[in-house]
């Protein structure tokens, strides 16, 4: 039971870093659905807005911590 406290603990930890990245890939996620239920874009369309949407955030992150910018 111990371990299943620490791993989320862990897990709130990550999202809690990085709050900027996970708000984006939520947000990336909220509005691709979105456009696929509501608009009517195709699903195979959606997944790749969400692949490279989620790639660029990752690539803009790694940058910024790379800088020293990391929040």
């Amino acid at each position: 039971m111990t371990m299943l406290k620490e791993l989320a603990a862990e897990l709130v930890g990550m999202f809690v870093a990085e709050k900027r990245l996970a708000i984006a890939v939520l947000a990336i996620v909220a509005m691709t659905g979105l456009l696929v239920d509501l608009a009517g874009l195709n699903p195979l369309f959606g997944g790749a807005v969400l692949l490279f949407g989620c790639l660029m955030l990752l690539i803009e992150s790694v940058c910024r911590a790379a800088r020293g910018g990391a929040s």
